[in-house]
């Protein structure tokens, strides 16, 4: 078992839309995921196929939970299943996966690593888990929806590596 990361929703759907879900478990890494995130986001839809692949589904100890509450109270507009992600990464030591600025700042206020899309990808290239070209159209797949908020210039200077193959 390698490194633990813990993916956020966004993460999670952004590697859907990208159609690398399946690549994303063939990295080094372990995904694992809060309770409470599987059963509110997951369990419904493609939950059972992500414990296929290998997710993990852990839950808080009452301190964990303690945590998650003080994340909620200290920080306007942070989703329950957010501050359980973070708190699950605290507790793991895990890096946390999340494109949310949000949930990005708290995550540095409260000294854990935590990482977005791109450098999953880039793990996945580095790895030799896909192809450059695998690469470059699951990033146009994903940056093709309204919703993509990802660093323009991040991803342009990707798509050009991706291109020279």
């Amino acid at each position: 078992m390698g490194p633990l990361l813990v993916p956020d929703t966004s993460i999670i759907i952004d590697l859907v839309r990208g159609e690398v879900l399946e690549a994303a478990f063939r990295t080094r890494f372990s995904l694992v995921v809060p309770d409470v995130l599987y059963e509110r986001e997951l369990a419904a839809h493609e939950g059972p196929a992500l414990r296929n692949l290998g997710l993990q589904v852990h839950a808080l100890d009452g301190e964990g939970v303690g945590l998650a509450e003080r994340f909620l109270q200290s920080t306007r507009g942070l989703s329950l299943v957010d501050a359980f992600a973070l708190a699950l990464a605290k507790h793991l030591d895990a890096i946390l996966l999340t494109g949310d600025g949000a949930l990005r700042a708290l995550a540095a206020r409260e000294a854990a690593e935590c990482h977005g899309l791109l450098w999953l990808f880039d793990a996945m290239e580095e790895e030799g888990v896909l192809s450059r070209r695998s690469l470059q159209t699951a990033l146009e797949r994903v940056t093709a929806h309204p919703r993509c908020r990802l660093p323009r210039e991040e991803v342009r200077k990707r798509l050009q590596r991706y291109e020279r193959g």
